[in-house]
């Protein structure tokens, strides 16, 4: 909570702590009460001199929750039925047997591939990043500082032995693409070290509360069997096409799989993002506790964020889900590239201008949006629009530039898509090396989505603590003071540098304005 006099945090009581850990504890059981004496206690001293206003969580009621951006959720259950009955044609056409559908002949060819050679190395694929899913999220769980450590580097020599074994089979195209992305996360790595420290707090505080809230764990896992069950479908198609004819020169086979890949990326990123919605609901819920006003945890609240986040809130995932992907690595990397430049101001201009473009579309596309949807069940735009207007406003957005959690997670969810991706090239290599490329790369991909799919609990906590943070410091205070205090330090450290940058962009301004004046003269 804030000193009136001074603005600073400052500890809440110990019992306060454990008393919002039993909290939590509770709300596993459903059997939460709404004010206990601890929590009237910290009342009583939160409502002392200077803090008779209620936090902005507390005097904000809960709306009442509208289907909103209808139209997007009919876009995806029209794509999911259109997509699931082409998926099961294309596969069923050389499921055995050769070219039953007399009108796919384009699609066909010559060979006797059928679907069901392909069929087992997919199910391999997903089989692999299911268990590295798994696995990432435990070890992490466990030991964030360490895997934060290991993703950094591992995805740099990982890229960089790909590239070597493509150079060794002369498949030059290929070689040169992962030696570029070594290069570039190599060069990533080395600008942002100094803040993997702050980094790795965020993820072990926000892996810490996600322990503490096993049913968030549990829940991913059911979403990961929902997009299990998605995958036999699209794998199944995605197998016909394969095996009808990939040597064909007319580029239709790689159009249809660019497609369909496009497809599961959307169909895995609003799977994501509805775990997303359940998770953030969830922590506020436990992060609102103890707030002076708030109102009492439900019996059951992940089923009621649950159940919000698959009616009612569903057609704002899967509007956000079309680009926040996009626009959230592309911003990544711009701001990669920028710290790279130096004092080049030609080169600056340019990405300052691509930087303000992605800027502007941040501010109606970004994952904190989701958590705006949680809490109180707004469209997406409206979310994403109030979301970055609150980090604007209380200078939040600093903070979240600097941390690195968000690339450091997709950072793993990369490297999961590689293992997974290489593992199953290296039975394709064996069995047909023609399909080589093909396979591998549709298997990447199922790799990434499945790891992604469960490391957005993560990312969901992290997000829900920055709103929570930004539109009261006290909620995260009375959570945990020592890293409420770390936070506003970090947070006025960034402000500073990011206003010494300002002052000494305006001294060259009046630097370049003076000599233009003295060569007029």
């Amino acid at each position: 909570m804030q000193n009136p006099s001074t603005g600073e945090l400052i500890a809440a009581p110990p019992r306060v702590r454990d008393r919002l850990e039993d909290a939590v504890a509770a709300a596993e059981h459903g059997s939460f009460h709404s004010i206990t004496s601890a929590d009237q206690e910290f009342q009583s001293i939160d409502s002392g001199e200077g803090s008779s206003t209620p936090p902005p969580l507390a005097r904000t009621p809960e709306p009442s929750r509208k289907w909103r951006d209808i139209f997007w959720l009919a876009v995806f259950v029209l794509h999911l039925l259109g997509l699931g009955l082409c998926l099961a044609i294309l596969g069923m056409d050389r499921f055995r047997g050769l070219n039953r559908f007399k009108k796919l002949d384009r699609l066909s060819s010559s060979g006797n591939d059928k679907t069901e050679f392909y069929w087992p190395m997919y199910a391999t694929a997903a089989a692999i990043g299911s268990v590295l899913a798994w696995l990432w999220l435990s070890l992490l769980c466990l030991r964030a500082d360490q895997m934060v450590k290991i993703v950094v580097h591992s995805v740099t020599t990982y890229l960089a032995v790909i590239a070597v074994f493509c150079f060794w089979h002369i498949q030059i195209f290929w070689g040169i693409v992962f030696a570029v992305g070594a290069f570039v996360q190599f060069l990533y790595s080395m600008s942002v070290m100094d803040r993997l420290p702050f980094t790795m707090l965020v993820l072990r505080k926000s892996v810490g509360l996600v322990w503490a809230m096993p049913s968030a764990i549990r829940v991913s896992y059911g979403f990961l069997a929902v997009m299990l069950m998605w995958m036999v479908i699209w794998t199944f198609g995605v197998s016909g096409v394969v095996a009808s004819g990939m040597d064909k020169n007319d580029g239709l086979h790689w159009w249809v799989l660019v497609v369909l890949s496009v497809s599961l990326f959307w169909t895995g990123a609003i799977v994501c993002n509805t775990l997303h919605v359940v998770v953030a609901g969830l922590v506020t819920l436990v992060l609102r506790q103890g707030a002076p006003g708030a109102p009492p945890m439900p019996r059951h609240p992940l089923l009621r964020t649950l159940r919000h986040a698959v009616t009612t809130s569903l057609g704002s995932i899967c509007y956000g889900s079309l680009f926040t992907a996009a626009i959230r690595t592309l911003r990544w990397a711009i701001r990669g590239l920028r710290s790279q430049i130096g004092k080049n101001e030609c080169l600056l201009c340019c990405v300052d201008f691509l930087f303000n473009m992605v800027e502007t579309l941040v501010r109606f596309f970004n994952k904190y949006a989701y958590v705006q949807v949680a809490a109180y069940g707004k469209g997406y735009n409206h979310a994403a629009r109030d979301a970055w207007e609150l980090f604007q406003l209380t200078g939040v957005e600093a903070l979240i530039a600097y941390d690195l959690s968000g690339a450091v997670l997709l950072m793993g969810i990369v490297l999961g898509g590689l293992i997974t991706g290489t593992c199953v090239g290296i039975w394709v290599w064996f069995a047909r090396r023609d399909r080589v490329v093909v396979v591998g790369a549709t298997s990447m991909l199922m790799g990434m989505v499945l790891v992604g799919l469960t490391l957005v609990v993560v990312e969901s906590t992290v997000t829900s603590i920055y709103v929570c943070y930004a539109e009261d410091p006290a909620l995260i205070s009375r959570w945990d003071p020592d890293f409420a205090e770390h936070m506003t330090e970090i947070l006025h450290q960034r402000l500073q540098h990011r206003s010494g940058r300002a002052r000494e962009g305006a001294k060259d301004g009046e630097k370049g304005a003076n000599i233009n004046s003295l060569i007029q003269i």
